[in-house]
């Protein structure tokens, strides 16, 4: 069997970070892209040498997006997963929020895993074979106060999941979108200890989530025994949300 090829956005840090090793660990040959820090996309790349590619890329930019999957394709092949996990977070009075705040966010949400699935499906479909996983959130299915734009773009996320689903179905292609719940990254470095504790006291398995966990099912969505896997929206919040 040929080594699988991954496509991870937003590898550089947090969910995508814990993907990018678990994919890598599995077997999988991956690239992933990251916008703005080098330092550590570098050093993640690193950590698997020849086996893990890093790609400067903005997927809120078509052109970019177009470019990154060109250099993968050349440098390992097209990915038989994308994962779209690139994303953005901002706590903020939804009268307060700017336009440009607004477009940023859908931008680099939803546009994005737009132009990364406009470019990665006509390899998909030609081999029919495929499989496309969004990160969403729960604020996706149920909205967050004070994140009224994250929670609008993680929402377009699952439609975007439900709708493709059904279009790439017939072409052998799965799409699905994981939810996290509270997870403990460096999207939570405004938080303090006693916001995650009182956090994990309302999350029923009594604490936050690990980027690892979710890594996990990425990797497991990804497999070639998932086919009848499809169109689904997986909570991976501890029991926050039912």
């Amino acid at each position: 069997m040929k080594q699988r090829i991954a496509l991870i956005t937003g590898g550089s840090r947090g969910i995508g970070a814990a993907a990018v090793r678990a994919f890598a660990a599995a077997g999988w040959r991956v690239a992933f892209c990251w916008h703005s820090n080098r330092q550590a996309a570098e050093a993640l790349a690193a950590e698997f040498p020849g086996q893990v590619l890093a790609v400067q890329a903005d997927v809120a930019d078509r052109v970019q997006v177009q470019a990154m999957f060109e250099r993968v394709q050349a440098e390992f092949g097209a990915p038989d997963t994308l994962v779209c996990n690139a994303g953005i977070a901002q706590q903020k009075l939804f009268t307060d929020i700017t336009e440009q705040e607004w477009h940023t966010m859908l931008d680099t949400h939803l546009t994005g895993a737009f132009h990364c699935c406009q470019a990665a499906l006509p390899e998909m479909i030609r081999r029919r074979f495929g499989r496309i996983i969004m990160v969403s959130s729960m604020w996706g299915q149920t909205g967050g106060s004070c994140e009224v734009h994250y929670s609008a773009a993680k929402a377009g996320l699952i439609g975007l999941t439900k709708a493709l689903a059904k279009e790439e179905g017939p072409s052998g292609i799965t799409v699905n979108c994981v939810a996290p719940g509270v997870i403990e990254t460096d999207m939570m470095a405004g938080f303090t200890a006693q916001d995650k504790a009182e956090l994990a006291e309302e999350t029923p398995v009594g604490r936050l989530g690990t980027p690892q966990e979710v890594a996990g099912l990425l990797l497991y969505l990804a497999g070639e025994d998932t086919g009848y896997i499809t169109g689904q929206v997986i909570g991976q919040n501890g029991g926050l949300v039912i």
